[in-house]
């Protein structure tokens, strides 16, 4: 007998390992390399099709916490990503083709993990599967799903460009850390003066997009965090620098004033040779891509290796139809995990698949599900995909506001911060007896 995980992205992974590490045998259901989605190249598991940051590391943020907790639970993916890690401030961001390499190594050397090259179009309705397909599940399944769950929204998501170093003009651009904090060699900054940044904008508003196949981007629904630069741009002449171009905190060395605008770039590789654009998640057509983002002076001869995206993304009306456990309220053997289920990020989508693969472990060893306290990152999320908020259900990523109150209230914010933190963490260790 096995448990069947379906997709070894970052969640499908997660769960394989917890489930393996249970002493279950697993077959992992996995399409590539016979297939690919618009956005997947690469044939190893775990791939990072957008930024190469799993976001702050620090113990008082929440994504800082998030990680913290998953490495309490034994986290696969967080050993690989602490063993290629790339500077990036106070960020963990990774070398992402040796992180992906890693992480399919360690799954595939696992002896209870069965890897099966093969597409699914119908989730097996017999044995406990676990569907961790991500956002770019092929069309097949996605009907599957929807028959399963009903109510499936589509929404597309956008990827950065990424550039070779020694293409950047380093005569106009500098490295430093926003408010020096973490690394100074974690970020270049593309400065721009009021006319340069102003040219720049007129530019990108007026540049022309990709056509998704006749759909009207205007008109989609896209998280706030992957919105096409041009998009946001549209809002206002100085939506940009209040937003992935923001100035604040960054002091040019060759002038001592801070730049009307600044484009950061984070480093996408350890040998230092790529970065990637930070928040400059494009549909732009490729040569617009190149003859806009040159204008920026220190880009002026840049080398686009990749250029920026937008693909499909779908995800399901979790508190209609999961549990908290992320097994079907139906009280069927399907359980979801990762970013289908409306968690955002790609550590959420990895916790996600933790307790996925935790409670699928205990379903087929006739034990109760776990769930854990709200007052921890994880729990919150968990409550969170099973219960929603307001209003129509929307993809929620880690943050403090999702956490129980604390008792009694802590105003200063990096001291509330700070208790939150420590306050979760004694929790989930509390907790770990029963996992």
């Amino acid at each position: 007998m096995s448990i069947n995980v379906i997709g070894a992205g970052l969640a499908g992974c997660e769960a394989a390992w917890q489930i393996a590490n249970r002493g279950i045998s697993v077959n992992l259901f996995e399409m590539k390399p016979h297939k690919f989605t618009p956005a997947h190249k690469n044939e190893n598991f775990a791939e990072l099709v957008c930024s190469n940051s799993f976001k702050a590391d620090r113990f008082d943020s929440a994504a800082g916490l998030l990680k913290e907790e998953m490495r309490i639970l034994g986290s696969l993916l967080l050993q690989c990503a602490d063993a290629c890690r790339v500077p990036a401030g106070g960020a963990l961001a990774v070398d992402r083709e040796k992180f992906s390499y890693f992480v399919t190594e360690k799954i595939r050397q696992h002896p209870l993990i069965n890897i099966v090259e093969k597409e699914i179009e119908k989730v097996p309705p017999d044995s406990i599967t676990i569907v961790a397909t991500g956002p770019l599940t092929t069309e097949k399944l996605s009907n599957e799903i929807f028959n399963l769950c009903g109510g499936l929204l589509s929404f597309f998501d956008a990827a950065a460009p990424i550039i070779t170093a020694d293409s950047i003009d380093m005569e106009r651009a500098f490295f430093a850390s926003r408010y020096n904090k973490g690394d100074d060699n974690a970020y270049i900054n593309c400065p721009l003066n009021k006319a340069e940044y102003e040219s720049f904008y007129n530019e990108l508003i007026s540049a022309q997009r990709a056509n998704l196949h006749g759909v009207d981007v205007q008109n989609l629904q896209i998280y706030e965090g992957c919105m096409p630069v041009e998009i946001m741009a549209q809002r206002g002449k100085d939506t940009l620098r209040f937003g992935p171009m923001k100035p604040v905190g960054i002091i040019d060395p060759k002038t001592s004033k801070r730049p009307w605008a600044v484009l950061q770039l984070r480093m996408e590789n350890i040998e230092k040779t790529l970065y990637n654009m930070v928040g400059f998640q494009t549909n732009l057509k490729f040569g617009e891509q190149k003859r806009v983002f040159s204008i920026i002076p220190a880009l002026k001869n840049a080398e686009f290796v990749r250029y920026g995206v937008m693909h499909r993304n779908t995800f399901i009306n979790s508190p209609k139809v999961l549990k908290a456990d992320f097994n079907l309220k139906s009280g069927s053997n399907i359980f979801f995990a990762g970013q289908i289920t409306g968690v955002e990020g790609y550590m959420e989508s990895a916790a996600s698949g933790i307790m996925a693969g935790i409670n699928a472990a205990r379903k087929f060893n006739g034990e109760r599900s776990v769930i854990l306290p709200k007052e921890t990152m994880i729990g919150a999320l968990c409550n969170y995909i099973s219960v929603g908020g307001y209003g129509d259900f929307q993809p929620m990523g880690a943050n403090f506001g999702i956490l129980s109150e604390l008792n009694p209230i802590v105003k200063d914010k990096k001291a509330r911060y700070e208790a939150f933190s420590n306050r979760s963490i004694k929790i989930l260790k509390e907790s770990c007896g029963i996992l």
